[in-house]
């Protein structure tokens, strides 16, 4: 007796998933079918063989098809594997016909693409159970192509923003190079070169140089904490403080007089702490060395706070470090610094480098340290000097060094080279 119950659809599916083509060269055996899967809400077409059931797939694009297995001409298998090589918007779920219970046959019919079997004479709760099985794998597809179409909505809609930010990144990074608009400044007989590599667009490295009317001279490297933008931001406004462009807004020169007159290292340090830890809202802190010099005396005065201790490389081949670390800028307030003094004959040059040196990891998972910062240096050829030397150093971490590994640091340095009163 053929059931009259309307088919019970899944939540949200009731506009979905009813269109079954029913293909069988029987036609009462087609009506059979057709008029119980109405009585239960489906829209039904017929098609007498595979050939007029591929075409009414065209314009009918059925949700469901039963198509019995052995007809004239194309058989079932056939018509499922064209249909399964057809294109379609959506998965089509494919029940197959027939009196065949050998394993063989049915491996067959899975192989060209069909999804379920039943035996004929088809009885009408197993038909109602195998299509409610299909509903849910294709409620669970269309979710899926929903859910899909979703993503792919927001991934584009996120490789807009991130186009976006990469082009306001470069623009940014163009603008942080801007902070070290030279590589080279000769003061004197004296001269000092810059190095700048960040590891993203943007970084928390500066190195730098300026000087005064009595041509004495200052230089530094600092490293604020992290990566990114933020530290970006954070260095291009501790590079506000330390301009050679503006004396006047600069935190290591005393304005007060007819002149500009360089204030001891560890006064610019207590002023840029001051600054830094005033800033509200502000976690991020930065390591600082910074050196002024005297030419005619040939007295650099340094501050070491929290940096890597700057290397002295003698002119006649002694290398060694100097300085005795001391807080970083803007961890405490009030914080307390202290100068060193190193005298400097002809020849003898100075680098003040950031942790991207000596804390670059190596091919086993090791770092660079102090000694390796050496061996990197010793191996740069004598005829290097000024920004060749630094470019040298650079690039033999990056190739030879590091090898395989990445430089995963920002890395800034200013090499000096003293060439006397």
């Amino acid at each position: 007796m053929l059931q009259s119950a309307r088919f019970a659809f899944p939540d949200g599916q009731d506009d979905h998933l009813r269109r079954i083509l029913v293909v069988d060269d029987s036609r009462a055996q087609r009506r059979i079918l057709t008029l119980m899967l109405k009585r239960w809400g489906f829209d039904v077409v017929e098609a007498e063989n595979a050939e007029h059931g591929l075409d009414l797939c065209e314009t009918f694009q059925p949700d469901f098809i039963i198509s019995d297995w052995m007809m004239p001409g194309m058989s079932g298998i056939d018509f499922c594997s064209a249909f399964r090589a057809s294109a379609r918007a959506s998965y089509g779920y494919f029940i197959l016909l027939t009196s065949k219970s050998e394993k063989a046959a049915v491996a067959s019919g899975l192989e060209s693409g069909a999804d379920d079997f039943l035996t004929k004479p088809v009885n009408g709760d197993e038909l109602r159970a195998r299509i409610n099985a299909g509903v849910r794998i294709l409620s669970m597809a269309h979710e899926l192509r929903s859910k899909n179409a979703v993503i792919a909505d927001t991934l584009s809609e996120l490789q807009t923003i991130h186009a976006s930010i990469d082009k306001d990144l470069q623009q940014a990074r163009v603008l942080q190079e801007s902070l070290m608009p030279i590589r080279t400044r000769e003061y004197g007989k004296s001269r000092v070169s810059l190095l700048l590599q960040s590891c993203g667009h943007v970084g928390g490295d500066l190195a730098g140089t300026f000087g005064a009317q009595n041509d004495e001279f200052g230089l530094f490297s600092l490293d604020v904490s992290w990566h990114g933008i933020t530290s970006a931001m954070m260095t291009a406004r501790v590079a506000g403080y330390l301009s050679s462009d503006y004396p006047d807004e600069n935190l290591a020169l005393d304005h007060s007089g007819n002149g500009y007159e360089f204030l001891r290292p560890k006064r610019l340090a207590e002023r840029l702490n001051s600054r830094v830890v005033g800033q509200k809202g502000v976690t991020e802190y930065l390591t600082l060395a910074y050196m002024h010099v005297c030419p005619k005396s040939g007295q650099a005065r340094f501050v070491q706070a929290g940096h890597p201790p700057p290397l002295l490389l003698r002119k006649s081949g002694k290398a060694e470090f100097i300085g005795e670390g001391g807080l970083p800028i803007g961890l405490i307030e009030d914080a307390a610094f202290n100068d060193h003094v190193v005298q400097l004959a002809p020849g003898d040059r100075i680098l003040l480098y950031t942790d991207g040196f000596t804390e670059a990891v190596l091919p086993d998972g090791s770092l660079l340290e102090e000694d390796g910062l050496l061996s990197l240096v010793a191996s740069v050829p004598n005829e290097c000097f000024g920004p060749d030397f630094l470019d040298a150093l650079y690039n033999t971490l990056k190739r030879d060094i590091v090898a395989s590994a990445d430089v995963d640091d920002d890395i800034s340095a200013a090499l000096l080279e003293y060439g006397g009163p």
